[in-house]
């Protein structure tokens, strides 16, 4: 794994396949500055070609998840030779929307553990994960509108399915605060628990033990929902159970789910 050790982020691949990523700035409740906008992109590039993952698990060390962009850095200048926003540096996004839509490109399923604060840049990171386990207690805000500004870390294009319309408008227009046990009312939260790091865990890992191939490609799949029509999705599954079908992992597969052992799988 080409990934160098850091004060911002870490990433820990248990034998398992899940791998612990962890926002690591806890003094600062994990608030983003130039320094952890880059490490959070080098961690998913670094997980896009991991080999032996099989699922994610995303959580902040310390007292929040995300307390979302670093105030300090408002008054910050952009460098002569850095790269406009309307400039697509990461396939459809810029820097600062990969830090949150990198989660929902990588080829596995990403479960995040929401605790503390999860506020602006920090929620719609959280929104990138496939499955959101959040703190009840948990204080969540589409915050960017308090600042003068409108959510531009691919928010709108991860909120899309999740949260009802006019719901999301009021979110967005107030920032108004939020807990975790309304952010499962709203769609923000798929889960919550008390312990949102141990139900991510445990959710990570009843994923890992499922076929990778299999899982990689519904992932894929799911990924398309939104934006194509039916007839491509049509295709697009037959395409994906065509290359899954009778392969070694998926009569795996069946033979132990028939002996009620766990299944041992080769790893994509």
């Amino acid at each position: 794994m080409e990934f160098p050790a850091n004060d911002r982020v870490s990433i820990d691949l248990g034998d398992d396949g899940v791998a612990q990523v962890r926002l690591t700035r806890p003094d600062k409740m994990n608030a983003l500055d130039p320094e952890m906008f880059e490490r959070i992109i080098q961690a998913g590039q670094a997980l896009h070609t991991m080999k032996g993952l099989r699922a994610v698990v995303l959580s902040g060390e310390g007292p929040s998840f995300c307390a979302g962009l670093d105030t300090s850095t408002f008054g910050r200048e952009p460098a002569a030779d850095e790269p406009g926003l309307t400039e697509r540096t990461f396939g459809n996004s810029n820097k600062f929307q990969q830090v949150a839509t990198q989660w929902r490109k990588l080829p596995v399923p990403v479960v995040c553990a929401i605790h503390g604060v999860c506020f602006g840049g920090g929620m719609q990171i959280a929104s990138g994960a496939d499955i959101r386990v959040a703190a009840p207690d948990s204080r969540m805000a589409i915050m960017e509108l308090k600042w003068g500004l409108v959510p531009d870390m691919g928010g709108y294009a991860l909120w899309r399915g999740l949260v009802r319309d006019d719901m999301l408008r009021e979110l967005v227009y107030t920032n108004r605060q939020f807990t975790g046990a309304e952010a499962l009312e709203y769609g923000l939260a798929t889960f919550v628990d008390a312990d949102p790091h141990a139900r991510a865990t445990t959710i990570a890992t009843e994923i890992a033990n499922r076929n990778p191939h299999a899982i990689r490609a519904a992932k894929r799949l799911h990924n398309k929902m939104a934006d194509e029509d039916n007839d491509t999705l049509l295709m697009e599954e037959s395409i994906e159970q065509h290359g899954i079908m009778r392969s070694k992992n998926q009569i795996e597969a069946v033979m132990a789910g028939m002996a009620k052992r766990p299944a041992v799988f080769e790893d994509v």
